[in-house]
């Protein structure tokens, strides 16, 4: 339970379907201190009268989140925190409270449902296509999908918060929707710039130069972790010409800048992959590939080299960053993920 509208509509919701409901907010990240989120949840459950739990995750969010975080972008990668933390760290975490309650289902406040189809479980779109969060939860394993309830997944976000408003919880009914990654609502160059641990290391990188793709000198930079595969704006500079960042080179603190057209890939590798089912996965055909969370899909063939997914595109797709995640959907359910290692 965030303190949010969609952790405390799915309390109340849960509550109708006859669920003993028992609620846990993580304290992963508190900016100054603030503990809003943790009062807020605390008063929600006490007024729908169930029993209410805090975690201190803090310290493990630093380590595998945050740092995760920052070393991804000082390595010239982009990453993707809110899908590590699905997959590894928060969905993981709330079993294993479950457990030592022995408390059979878990719940969140995701859009997204799940279906079961030969004894697997797949994670499916929630009814809300602009809530839909399907995209961030390949990495679940099968113990985790089986236990999952998702009481939002049917409903759109306006439904959601009629239901609070409706039951008198006005507050609840009216709070805005995070943006952004819940550490960094801000453009994430500002939390580079602020973070104490990193602040120093963002300072020797220093400026550096933008350079088209013949290496041909074009502007300085303010050094390559703040710039990210694709991107076009924020550059600070105007060659009355759209130019997108195509590479950086870390090695020699340089960002090659080129048409969007260059940027077009074919193929990719993926690490640290899952799949519900590796047969299906390697043999299905009709398989869209999703690199982004509202990137229109592509359909893919996908082949097994080693320890990695290499992912051949029907259609080439521009602004494939390495660090990023890609996910698999094979009719409208989600079958399998993992990370961009590389791309050509």
């Amino acid at each position: 339970m965030s303190g949010g509208t969609d952790s405390s509509v799915s309390a109340m919701l849960l509550q109708d379907a006859g669920y003993e409901v028992v609620g846990v907010t993580f304290r992963f990240y508190e900016k100054d201190g603030d503990q809003t989120h943790l009062n807020d949840a605390r008063a929600l459950a006490e007024r729908l009268g169930m029993e209410h739990i805090t975690y201190d995750a803090r310290d493990i969010f630093q380590k595998e989140i945050i740092d995760y975080f920052m070393t991804e972008y000082l390595a010239g990668r982009t990453p993707v925190p809110c899908t590590l933390c699905n997959n590894y760290l928060k969905w993981p975490l709330l079993a294993r409270l479950a457990d030592e309650r022995g408390i059979a289902d878990i719940a969140t406040g995701h859009y997204v449902q799940k279906v079961c189809e030969d004894g697997k479980y797949y994670i499916t779109p929630g009814t809300d296509a602009d809530k839909d969060q399907s995209f961030f939860l390949w990495g679940l394993p099968q113990d985790i999908l089986a236990r999952m309830v998702l009481p939002l997944g049917a409903y759109t976000k306006q439904e959601v918060r009629r239901i609070a408003a409706e039951r008198g919880f006005e507050r609840v009914a009216t709070k805005k929707d995070s943006l952004g990654v819940c550490f960094c609502p801000m453009d994430y160059r500002s939390f580079l710039r602020q973070s104490e641990t990193y602040h120093n290391i963002i300072e020797q990188i220093g400026q550096g130069d933008f350079v088209d793709e013949a290496g041909k000198f074009i502007a300085r930079h303010e050094g390559y972790p703040f710039y990210t595969i694709g991107q076009r704006r924020g550059l600070g500079i105007d060659l009355n010409r759209a130019v997108f960042v195509k590479e950086i080179d870390v090695a020699h603190n340089k960002i090659v800048l080129g048409d969007l057209k260059s940027l077009e890939k074919r193929t990719m590798w993926l690490k640290d992959w899952n799949a519900v089912d590796e047969t299906e996965l390697l043999t299905a055909a009709g398989i869209n590939v999703r690199i982004r969370y509202r990137k229109q899909n592509n359909i893919c063939t996908i082949f097994k080299e080693g320890d990695l997914l290499r992912v051949d595109l029907h259609e080439p797709l521009t602004a494939i960053a390495n660090g990023q995640a890609a996910a698999f959907y094979l009719d409208n359910k989600v079958i399998g993920g993992g990370i961009i290692l590389r791309s050509v």
